[in-house]
């Protein structure tokens, strides 16, 4: 049985956010990370990490909420950057050319780290 979906989060300061996901992202989860995630950003955090290290699933709609939120973040000069340890997710990343869009890195202390570079 896959393990259940969840959702924390973790305001770092006032710009920076992380958003940690537990469980499959897909069609009928994805709404609550997009909601998640533009909170956050109309809340304004413009540095948001999005921790995948528990995630065990993403499909096409997951993908579609993570660049939402990148033209989002963009627009207001923030970025996302991505934590993933999952080599299946990895793999979707490549395939899909996204491993080019996000900033992705293994671990979220990294993560956070990257924030604070310039793009």
């Amino acid at each position: 049985m896959p393990p259940e979906f969840a959702l924390t989060e973790e305001a770092i300061d006032a710009d920076r956010h992380v958003v940690a996901v537990r469980g499959e992202i897909d069609l009928f989860t994805a709404p609550e990370l997009k909601q998640r995630l533009t909170d956050a950003i109309e809340g304004g955090r413009t540095q948001i990490v999005v921790d995948l290290s528990e995630t065990t699933f993403l499909d096409s709609t997951a993908l579609g909420v993570l660049i939402g939120a990148v033209k989002r973040l963009r627009t207001r000069e923030g970025s996302l950057v991505i934590v993933n340890v999952d080599q299946n997710i990895a793999k979707t990343f490549e395939i899909t050319g996204l491993d080019q869009i996000f900033t992705i890195v293994g671990e979220r202390e990294a993560a956070i780290a990257a924030l604070a570079e310039p793009a």
